[in-house]
């Protein structure tokens, strides 16, 4: 297997005019899963199709371990190895499969022509066809099958192959809810087995956090923030990580800094919040000043009215998600969101919840970076 490296690379489109990557560095280890995670647009598309050999980019380096893949200095490409040549298998959103062949032979197509002997190829697909729940379509054309059987069928595809790198884009877009869940985590599983080295492309956040061992957050063709799930979602070192992780939406509110007795406070609308003291050393230069408060809605727990640090509001609506409720709630004004674990949702118009203060996330309102450690 292969471990990745990017060095600044960038991108265009019109010959340097403007980027669409600028000056992309980044470690993929031997064997991680590492998804490019990020909005429509963002360049996580790009970055892979460079690493795939689809694209030439106008500055940088990507390598394979040790070996070159593709070299630019100064103005001139000095290397560049083409995608057959790279030993990558692909699974992309088009499914590029062969209309005039069976689902079996466009499983075991790329093994044939690497003269893999017969009985391993049908072993092969047959394990993969199993897994995919596509056993009994191997004798079906591509053009019979709807387009979540196309789509696993490019899984199974690429999956046969022994390649040195995995790289797949939104390969799980067009599956139902169900099959979704099964896939993305068996998929995890396989490749973990395979010990392969695998670039992920998607703007699902559930699959980064679930599937991921190390995300790459991308915004209009920069990385924003790299590393583990938890790192990203526990320590957002911006307001864009912090907004773009976590379903429900996590809280911000607009706050001051305030000296309160021998500590600080955060001051808002409709609620005052004591600032631990592990985080007033990072505040003392915003006193007076105003930060955004983030706090996550699962990390709030009822409490009674006229609790210290608790926010109180209007209850604006309830959904129920079985195992929890998500409760729409009005405080002086401004909508946030409560996700409640108890059996019943909270009865009456009005509700009091309480942060746990070990989890608030502050930032500053100019630069939008993260404030506390």
């Amino acid at each position: 297997m292969a471990s990745i490296s990017i060095r600044d690379m960038s991108v265009s489109y019109n010959k340097g005019k403007s980027l669409v990557l600028e000056k992309m560095n980044l470690e993929v280890k031997d064997g991680e899963f590492c998804v490019f995670l990020g909005p429509s647009g963002c360049g996580k598309s790009t970055a892979m199709q460079c690493v795939a050999g689809l694209l030439h980019p106008v500055s940088g380096e990507i390598r394979f371990g040790d070996q070159v893949m593709s070299a630019v200095e100064g103005k001139k490409e000095t290397t560049f190895v083409e995608p057959q040549e790279r030993n990558i298998a692909m699974v992309f959103q088009e499914y590029a499969l062969y209309p005039n062949m069976t689902v079996r032979e466009n499983m075991s197509f790329a093994l044939k022509t690497q003269k893999v002997p017969r009985e391993q190829i049908d072993a092969k697909v047959n394990e993969m066809a199993k897994l995919l729940e596509i056993e009994d379509f191997l004798d079906r054309r591509i053009a019979n099958l709807s387009g979540g059987q196309r789509q696993r069928v490019a899984l199974g595809r690429a999956m046969v192959r022994n390649a040195n790198v995995f790289l797949l884009d939104e390969p799980l877009g067009n599956l139902d809810a169900k099959l979704r869940d099964k896939v993305r985590y068996e998929l995890k599983q396989i490749q973990k087995r395979m010990h392969v080295t695998t670039v992920y492309v998607t703007h699902d956040q559930t699959e980064a956090m679930t599937m991921a061992d190390h995300i790459v957050l991308m915004k209009q063709g920069k990385i924003m923030q790299q590393g583990t799930p938890f790192d990203l979602y526990d320590h957002p070192n911006c307001l864009f990580v912090a907004g773009f992780l976590g379903t429900p939406e996590i809280n911000t509110f607009p706050c001051t800094v305030r000296e309160a007795g021998s500590g600080l406070v955060l001051e808002g609308k409709g609620f005052t919040v004591a600032v631990p003291k592990e985080m007033s050393a990072c505040l003392k230069g915003y006193v007076g000043s105003q930060v955004i408060l983030g706090i996550r809605p699962s990390d709030f727990t009822l409490a009674s009215e006229g609790s210290e640090n608790a926010f109180t509001g209007e209850i604006d609506g309830v959904e129920p998600l079985g195992d929890a409720f998500l409760i729409h709630v009005h405080v002086d004004g401004q909508m946030m969101i409560f996700k409640y674990t108890g059996d019943k949702a909270p009865q009456g118009t009005k509700i009091t919840m309480a942060p746990n203060l070990k989890k608030l996330h502050l930032f500053d309102p100019k630069t939008e970076k993260r404030i506390n450690a």
